[in-house]
């Protein structure tokens, strides 16, 4: 048997190993508390986090712009 058959077979093996092993199980487990957790959470993705900071950013313009015609408006 020569270096590289060698080693794909052990790359195989251990593959394999790891395949049937407790710890992939595990691995499966934690990610479906985790999952379950945030879906139980308040939470927004980064892309409706982003819009709404936008959409906050022109209302406080916006505001800004109306208070400066209401302090004209009074002033006359």
């Amino acid at each position: 048997m020569d270096k590289q058959n060698f080693f794909s077979d052990m790359q195989a093996k251990i593959n394999q190993a790891l395949e049937n092993s407790p710890a992939k199980d595990i691995e499966k487990n934690v990610k479906a508390m985790m999952s379950q957790g945030f879906s139980k959470l308040d939470l927004v993705t980064r892309e409706e986090f982003d819009i709404q900071a936008q959409v906050l950013a022109k209302t406080r313009a916006k505001l800004e712009e109306l208070e400066a015609r209401v302090a004209q408006l009074e002033a006359k």
